[in-house]
């Protein structure tokens, strides 16, 4: 029969017809398969692993606070009419005069108020003065930088609280404190009959006793002619044993019972001797200065 044979159509396999669908219209359904496939492949033997850089944690981004700036130290010499107020405000110590005092309480003692020329002070001024105006220009930085987490924002907020907390806020010198003047040097007195009364006033002025220069000059001059050792031997005072002696001619027992302490215990000192006697001339006639004749 082979005219029925050759009329009949061919009978396609299954698996045919399958392989052209995908050959076909599958294709659009089946590429998307195949791709994922061929990215997830085992990579080749010998090929450099890469790997993905790690996340730097939020923390790690916030600026750290600013190293804190350290006081500059210099060093001040004192002069002859220097006080530690006077000092604290030429220089503009923080803290004034106590400020001054507490950085130097080894080198002054415990009298502030007594500091000698040629006594070298420290002085540390504090440099915070300029961190307000670098804590408010921070802000600006951070609105520039972008933002990365509420984390590093509460850190950056917590750093400009840490660095103004640790500048001290600047303390003006007070107004009130009073101006101390330096105890002036030991007064330097000439070794003649000017600077024997001079001392003298100054001696009779701590303990009160009256007098003034022109009233010792005066009786100095009829006493003795401003001989510190002149003696009288002839007077009546003499002739009982105890002549006068010194400047103003003082007898040894009105010397003993008129002494001003401070000064010499010999009668012939000039110092002593004219003290001694204004002394005993304040208790016998009022002052020195109501003498004028022998006493």
């Amino acid at each position: 029969m082979p005219a029925h044979g050759k009329h009949r159509r061919p009978r396609r396999h299954p698996v045919s017809r399958g392989l052209a669908l995908v050959g076909t219209g599958g294709a659009a359904l089946a590429l998307p398969l195949i791709a994922p496939a061929a990215a997830g492949a085992a990579p080749v033997s010998g090929a450099p692993e890469i790997s993905r850089p790690a996340v730097a944690p939020a923390a790690a981004l916030a600026p750290a606070a600013a190293p804190k700036a350290p006081a500059a130290a210099r060093t001040y010499t004192v002069v002859s009419g220097d006080s530690l107020s006077l000092i604290a405000q030429k220089k503009g110590i923080q803290g004034g005069w106590k400020g001054l005092y507490k950085a130097n309480r080894s080198a002054v003692g415990d009298n502030p108020s007594l500091i000698h020329p040629g006594l070298e002070l420290t002085l540390v001024r504090d440099s915070a003065k300029a961190a307000p105006t670098k804590a408010k220009a921070a802000p600006a930085k951070a609105k520039a930088a972008p933002a990365t987490t509420k984390k590093a924002g509460t850190a950056e907020r917590a750093s400009r609280s840490e660095r103004r907390a640790a500048a001290p806020a600047a303390v003006a010198a007070p107004a009130a404190a009073p101006v101390q003047a330096a105890p002036a040097a030991a007064t330097q007195y000439a070794n003649n009959l000017d600077g024997w009364i001079r001392e003298s006033l100054d001696i009779m002025a701590r303990h009160g006793i009256p007098g003034s220069y022109d009233g010792i000059l005066r009786n100095v001059m009829r006493e003795s002619s401003g001989n510190p050792l002149a003696i009288n031997n002839w007077d009546s005072n003499a002739a009982k044993g105890t002549p006068s002696k010194g400047l103003l001619q003082v007898i040894q027992p009105t010397f003993d019972a008129y002494h001003v302490p401070g000064t010499s215990t010999d009668l012939y000192d000039p110092v002593a001797n004219i003290t001694a006697a204004c002394n005993y001339a304040a208790d016998r006639y009022g002052s020195i200065d109501n003498v004028n004749g022998a006493y």
